[in-house]
């Protein structure tokens, strides 16, 4: 089994501060930055762009693991790679024509993630899956941090592992939303590589980040 690896969303961080807070994420422990990028359309809520990510790209060596939550996504994807995203997820609800969008993506020598909402099925990027980097299980409903988790995303990360596993596919599993020491470990066990915390990260034992990323590898 992959080692777990932590990916803490700076939607949590405080945004004034952004290059300190990635430098302190990265002497914590962290494998990547999760950077959620959001449009207002897509989801309810506005968030960064390619401009800002250029800027934080230059301080830092980690890999970006940037979460495309805007529509229409394919006109944007060259500007985010140009930017500095190592990883590049979208969601198949943003996008004309995955298979093209995916291609996209792997042209521009960047690794390709695709995201399902919680009420997003599987099959409807099965056929894609061996194309397919990472999955993202998204565990609440995009758009805001500091929501619940929800526990029938369970389901979803076990039917992808399985599919995996039977298939010999390559992709890891990340899971996004409401994670925290509890529920990380029913993730990890459906199927999970990589958790994407941003509250729990920030927030919890006064803010020690270094003890929250190792707790959550703990799984």
């Amino acid at each position: 089994m992959k080692k777990i690896q932590i990916s803490p969303s700076i939607l949590s961080a405080d945004f004034g501060q952004l290059d300190n807070e990635i430098k302190r994420l990265e002497d914590a422990g962290a494998d990547m930055i999760h950077v959620d990028v959001m449009d207002g359309h897509f989801v309810p809520n506005l968030t960064i762009g390619p401009p800002v990510i250029k800027a934080l790209r230059k301080n830092s060596k980690l890999t970006f693991d940037v979460h495309l939550m805007i529509s229409p996504v394919h006109k944007y994807i060259k500007d985010f790679a140009d930017a500095g995203a190592d990883i590049i997820t979208i969601h198949p609800e943003a996008t004309d024509n995955l298979k093209e969008s995916i291609n996209q993506i792997k042209s521009l020598k960047k690794k390709v993630g695709v995201s399902l909402n919680p009420d997003t099925k599987v099959d409807i990027i099965e056929k894609e899956l061996e194309n397919i980097d990472l999955v993202l299980v998204m565990s609440v409903y995009p758009g805001f941090g500091g929501q619940k988790f929800i526990p029938d995303v369970i389901k979803k990360i076990q039917i992808l592992k399985k599919i995996k596993d039977e298939k010999n596919y390559s992709y890891d599993i990340e899971v996004d939303g409401g994670i925290n020491f509890s529920n990380s470990k029913d993730v990890v066990s459906a199927g999970a590589n990589i958790l994407v915390s941003g509250t729990t990260i920030f927030r919890e034992n006064d803010g020690n980040i270094k003890k929250n990323i190792e707790t959550l590898k703990e799984v």
